[in-house]
């Protein structure tokens, strides 16, 4: 019951950002799985850049690439080379300012894998076993069981434990706020229980109990179809669209975007108009408006076509000026390995004065 009690009190939904605290510390990480699309954007970086920018939370926020966790579904060595560049560059073209924030390669702070070690010894199997993640990756039913047999000889130990991980990168920071999408809501709640249970064994209250911070912008979703998350691993690339995508690239996407056959008014409906409200759901993220805002300034549109070529437009104007920085970004690996050091030196400081304590509250010191 005290825990139950303890996790109500700590699960706390942040929905305007002028309401956390100025000591609190925000933390994020992005997969490099390439170039980021318009979910990533709006789901993610977006947000990051508003964190970042506020007066109150300058240099309170520390994002980066999540590079370990890359290689639960291993890669060639240049291929996650290119790819931790291209989340960089793309973090650093869709606004977010090194001097505002701390920008790093999780991979170069080891105290994230020794934290790790020490949470893994006090998470279940149980626990770990419930998570939905490792079963959609692994490429198993929502009912699979690691104790089944085939099912644990075709799964990795990486893919079963990587929320371990996950905590260690949240708790090595003793963040108090973590910027979640709803697929990471489950991994965020064993994080606070994780957490709960270290102070509880050790009698302290070490680390903070991190809440959720969400935002307005909801999921986005496949341009060819919009039952499903947009994804770059989609094989049909049209249903995703990617900050470095030139103009001409987006009108083709957009145009051939999923929409339906009713004719005349737009309007918001997820389960009748899908298409349609995943493309007013664009809009509504990239301007900052809420639905009902963006409905009423689509007023004029009278047919298909002129919203897709409204929606065209609004992301073209977007996304010109970062496919630009992108490509500046990219031609300049230097650059790029100058932002990430700098980052690299400032976490390390956070996190090697948390490990020493960590070290003297179990022991290890």
């Amino acid at each position: 019951m005290k825990l139950k009690r303890l996790l109500s009190t700590s699960i706390q939904e942040i929905r305007n950002f002028n309401n956390i605290p100025s000591d609190s510390r925000i933390f994020s990480l992005i997969q490099p799985t390439g170039k980021i699309h318009l979910g990533n954007y709006l789901g993610a970086v977006k947000n990051w850049k508003t964190l970042s920018n506020l007066s109150h939370l300058e240099n309170k926020c520390i994002f980066g690439v999540a590079d370990l966790h890359a290689i639960t579904i291993p890669k060639l060595a240049t291929e996650l080379k290119e790819y931790r560049y291209q989340a960089i560059a793309s973090l650093l073209s869709s606004g977010l300012d090194d001097s505002q924030c701390i920008l790093y390669f999780q991979s170069s702070v080891p105290e994230h894998t020794e934290l790790n070690w020490y949470l893994t010894c006090i998470t279940s199997m149980g626990q770990l076993n419930r998570m939905t993640q490792w079963k959609s990756k692994a490429k198993q039913g929502e009912n699979s069981t690691i104790t089944d047999d085939k099912v644990l000889e075709s799964t990795k130990a990486g893919l079963l434990c990587y929320p371990i991980l996950q905590i260690a990168d949240v708790l090595i920071y003793k963040s108090t706020h973590v910027p979640v999408g709803d697929d990471q809501s489950q991994h965020l709640e064993l994080c606070r229980d994780v957490a709960e249970r270290f102070n509880s064994i050790y009698q302290t209250d070490y680390f903070p109990i991190p809440k959720t911070i969400l935002t307005s912008n909801k999921k986005i979703l496949s341009l060819k179809n919009p039952n499903k998350k947009m994804s770059k691993s989609d094989p049909n690339q049209n249903s995703c669209v990617y900050i470095t995508d030139s103009p001409e690239a987006i009108k083709m996407k957009i145009k051939k975007a999923t929409t339906d056959s009713i004719q005349g008014q737009i309007y918001f409906d997820p389960e009748e108009r899908p298409g349609v409200s995943n493309l007013i759901n664009i809009v509504a993220g990239i301007k900052d408006l809420s639905i009902d805002e963006t409905v009423n300034e689509m007023s004029h549109l009278k047919d298909h076509k002129q919203l897709k070529d409204y929606v065209s437009e609004i992301i073209i104007e977007e996304f010109t000026p970062m496919r630009l920085k992108y490509n500046e970004f990219m031609n300049n690996k230097d650059y790029l390995t100058s932002i990430v050091n700098k980052g690299k030196e400032h976490a390390k400081e956070i996190a090697e004065k948390n490990i020493k304590e960590i070290r003297t509250k179990i022991g290890m010191d």
